[in-house]
């Protein structure tokens, strides 16, 4: 700044002039009635008024005046004001004391002041420099109509006008104000109040204030200014109450002063609210962001605990338990997997909306944390499903395996029961020596009896072998009661084997006693021979006709009723051979009868009487119609199983290429969309709409395949449909639907945020469609290169490479419709940046480059004054002091040009 403190060289100036501006305006306030200046009490008014004003100026550069008539008479402050309220530098002033040198300083001042279009009447150098007092206040009211009051504009209205209406609008509310001119309107003080609370409600009670106590509201609002405002006083309460008409340009000047102070507070209540604005989006998308990461996190700790879940493999010892399991596993398939099915579709509809919010406003494409992707979900998902399709397999073979099971737990216990029944008696019956006081015919009766036993015993040789064989069979199947199934084994093996050591050697003994003995009966050892393989036969047939059976279609049921059909048809010859055994036994009794013999009771060949075969046979008679019985309904059930599965094909092979065509009509929407985006939308829609109505065929599918899962039917011959494809593509078409629906929601978001016309959209459309040539809804570089050629780029490599950042900043090497609307709203419409960002920033911080946290606190609302004190990294410039914070850097981050 120029050094005002040495004098000048001497000149002589008169001023006039016909600039434009103030200078009208002096003509129009009839040029400046100095009479009125003789007016002591205006006259007072003026100086202390005038004093003020250039004070609050003045003291910038570090000084002030005393009596303003006097202090500017040497030119230097009067020079030094004008610099400091112009902004601009005056020519370098004279040095010396002398008369010429002040009249040389003044005229570079009013030279000055004439250059920015003011036209001074009668006002001389000489005159400043002599003191006049009525000159001296002239000159300084022309400065402040110039530099403080000019430049007011209000609805298209200037200067006082100006000023008189933004007054009369601020002050408009406030009862017992009505503000007509400069004067008396201000006389009780309200509308100084007023204006101060209109701006800072917080420092004016304006409530408590009354209109006949003029000196205390004038005193508080002079004093609050003060304080507050940094606006110095520039007049007394006493001297405005006390003189019947304020002087008006006292008080213009005073109310330039607040108009100053609070039009500055308008520009930062403007940058706060740009500021807002941004910090608003950038807070809802971090919203977005945090909602999507929990759901993500949600959905990902779900599907990660429910497959260890389904890849459970331990079976159940029991039918019960594996029916427990398939029950746990039709809730988890009603119950709790249709929530997920939802919020897996709704995180991917969260996602495009988010990132279509960020494209609309500027910010760079959302990036979920590493594991959190969609593409990641879908594969925890593809993982599910895999595993899921894989525990209902496992449970119904293990049902299968769990069902083979009982029937041979079954079927072994019988055929064990029999065989122990049989052999019970047998080792004390060859551990007997009768044959040591028998006669001839009595040790030729039991030789006999013996082979008879051998014979018995060769026939429950397969029985028990049979026996062993179920019980390896278990073994293999790792049957729950395998252990006492062992032990039983075992215990009928080692016995077999005693029973033949201890045959063997009973058949020595008699044979070695057989040279002394003779007669025998051969009637009754044809009776034997015979009567034991037909007991054989008959317990044989007894233990086939109570077996139990296990069908799962139509033609085995009918292949064990012609088994047993076939059985039937044996019978007769059966009886036959029963009526020749008993007519053997007959024979041998007459022959007794006959000879004189007489028979010592039972036959002694075989414990087989005529009375034990015609009690079996009456008890293969009663199991032959209880076989056909069951027979038929198995029949029966086999019919209802078969009427199921036609029942369940027939609905598969409607609702299966349903879906499929739904898929495809779909697929054809997506590209062929026709009429406005809310057409399209309103389409889809109701095409979903129509496909939700649908959902009772499904539900309806579901109760039947219930139906056949509690039957055991586990094949279907009649559909290649199974409940698991029906579920995965209508799952499909629920996800393909809401998906495309929401990006005909994107698309309007992007045509309303950016101004596309729908005729702009449908030229889109249009263009996408004819390079999209594989209908996909999406196309390939090539494709897309080509597309932007259509529309008139000129692209070069690293043009397109730039481009294809911005439309697939994934490389997926595809691009979809979506990313080519936004590159081309993006093209022809504006955006906040971060400049603009930069610049509001600015304009808080009183031009630093830096602010602090108190300014923050002061210009934006807490919450998001909060926000970027906890983001801001501290300022490191040369002009830094403590606490002060990098606004540039912030701002830069805000669009994804660094980080935060």
């Amino acid at each position: 700044m120029v050094d005002y403190h040495a004098a000048g060289q001497p000149a002589s100036y008169q001023y006039g002039g016909n600039g434009p501006g103030i200078g009208d305006y002096m003509a129009q306030e009839d040029d400046w009635d100095r009479d009125l200046l003789l007016d002591p009490a205006w006259e007072k008014q003026q100086r202390k008024t005038f004093t003020a004003w250039c004070n609050s100026h003045l003291r910038k550069a570090g000084t002030q005046i005393e009596n303003i008539d006097e202090d500017f008479r040497d030119g230097l402050k009067l020079m030094l004001l004008l610099e400091v309220i112009s902004g601009e530098r005056l020519p370098k002033p004279e040095r010396g004391k002398m008369r010429v040198h002040k009249i040389n300083n003044v005229n570079k001042a009013l030279d000055f002041i004439a250059s920015k279009g003011v036209k001074l009447v009668s006002i001389g150098a000489e005159e400043i420099v002599d003191g006049n007092a009525k000159m001296t206040l002239g000159m300084i009211w022309t400065i402040i109509l110039r530099f403080a009051i000019q430049d007011i504009s209000v609805e298209e209205t200037s200067a006082k006008e100006g000023l008189l209406l933004w007054c009369q609008r601020k002050t408009a509310p406030y009862k017992n104000v009505n503000v007509q001119n400069f004067h008396i309107s201000w006389k009780d003080g309200l509308a100084f109040n007023a204006l101060i609370h209109r701006h800072r409600p917080e420092l004016i009670e304006y409530d408590k204030l009354r209109k006949d106590d003029p000196v205390t509201n004038l005193n508080n609002a002079f004093e609050v200014a003060e304080k507050y405002l940094d606006i110095p006083k520039m007049l007394d309460a006493e001297d405005i109450v006390g003189t019947l008409r304020p002087d008006e340009k006292a008080i213009m000047t005073y109310v330039s002063c607040f108009y100053h102070a609070f039009s500055g507070a308008q520009k930062a209540e403007t940058a706060a609210n740009r500021i807002c604005k941004v910090l608003a989006v950038n807070q809802e998308n971090e919203h977005l962001m945090e909602d999507y990461e929990k759901l993500a996190s949600d959905l990902l700790e779900w599907i990660q605990r429910t497959i260890p879940w389904l890849e459970n493999r331990v079976p159940q010892k029991t039918m019960q338990g594996m029916q427990q399991k398939l029950e746990d596993f039709r809730d988890y398939r009603r119950v709790h997997k249709p929530p997920k099915v939802q919020e897996k579709c709704q995180l991917e509809i969260n996602f495009n909306t988010l990132q279509t919010k960020l494209r609309l406003n500027n910010r760079p494409a959302f990036m979920p944390s590493e594991g959190k992707m969609v593409s990641d979900i879908n594969n925890g998902w593809q993982h599910l499903e895999q595993a899921e399709k894989g525990h209902e397999e496992w449970l119904l073979n293990e049902m299968r395996r769990l069902e083979r099971l009982e029937h041979l737990g079954q079927k072994y216990r019988q055929k064990a029961s029999i065989h122990e029944s049989w052999t019970e008696g047998k080792e004390a019956m060859l551990k007997q020596k009768d044959y040591e006081t028998a006669t001839l015919s009595d040790i030729k009766a039991l030789i006999r009896k013996h082979e008879a036993f051998e014979s018995d015993l060769a026939a429950h040789q397969d029985r028990v072998e049979q026996i062993a064989a179920i019980a390896q069979e278990l073994n293999e199947l790792d049957y729950y009661d395998s252990p006492s199934v062992n032990a039983r084994c075992q215990k009928i093996c080692d016995q077999w084997d005693t029973l033949g050591s201890l045959t063997h050697t009973r058949r020595e003994a008699l044979e070695k006693t057989e040279k002394q003995l003779e007669t025998i009966d051969q009637l009754h050892l044809e009776y034997a021979k015979r009567a034991a393989p037909f007991n054989n036969w008959m317990e044989s047939a007894m233990e086939d006709l109570q077996d139990m059976f296990i069908v799962h279609t139509i033609e085995e049921i009918e292949g064990l009723i012609a088994a047993h059909d076939q059985f039937k048809s044996t019978l007769p010859d059966a009886d036959k051979e029963r009526e020749a055994i008993l007519g053997i036994q007959s024979e041998a009794q007459k022959i007794a009868d006959y000879n004189n013999i007489k028979l010592s009771g039972n036959n002694p060949y075989t414990s087989v009487t005529p009375q034990i075969i015609n009690s079996k046979w009456e008890r293969v008679q009663q199991l032959v119609p209880k076989r056909d019985n069951a027979l038929q309904d198995e029949q029966s059930k086999q019919q209802s199983n078969e009427h199921l599965r036609r029942q369940f094909a027939s609905q598969a092979n409607i609702v299966g290429p349903w879906i499929q065509t739904k898929m495809e009509e779909i697929g054809r929407i997506s590209i062929e969309m026709n009429g406005t985006l809310e057409d399209q939308l309103n389409h889809l829609k109701q095409y979903e709409q129509s496909i939700v109505d649908y959902k009772p065929n499904i539900d309806v599918l579901e109760q039947q395949h219930q139906l056949i899962q509690e039957a055991l039917i586990f094949d279907n011959k009649h559909t290649n449909y199974t409940m698991e494809h029906i579920r995965v593509g209508w799952e499909q078409l629920l996800t393909t639907i809401a998906r495309t629906s929401n990006e005909v929601e994107n698309q309007i978001l992007t045509r309303d945020a950016k101004g596309i016309s729908q005729e702009q959209m449908q030229e889109f459309r249009a263009s996408f469609n004819h390079f999209d040539k594989k209908r996909t809804g999406s196309m390939d570089t090539d494709d897309y290169r080509a597309l932007l050629i259509s529309t008139g780029y000129s692209l070069g490599d690293a043009e397109f490479n730039r481009i294809m950042s911005v439309v697939d900043p994934n490389n997926s090497g595809v691009v979809t419709f979506q990313a080519f609307i936004d590159f081309m709203s993006r093209e022809t419409t504006d955006t906040d940046t971060a400049d603009q960002v930069i610049a509001s920033f600015k304009v808080l911080a009183g031009d630093k480059n830096y602010i602090t946290a108190e300014e923050l606190r002061r210009e934006l609302p807490p919450d998001q004054a909060e926000y970027c004190i906890a983001r801001m990294a501290p300022y490191q410039g040369p002009d830094a002091i403590p606490g002060a914070l990098d606004y540039k850097s912030f701002s830069t981050a805000l669009y994804g040009e660094s980080d935060l």
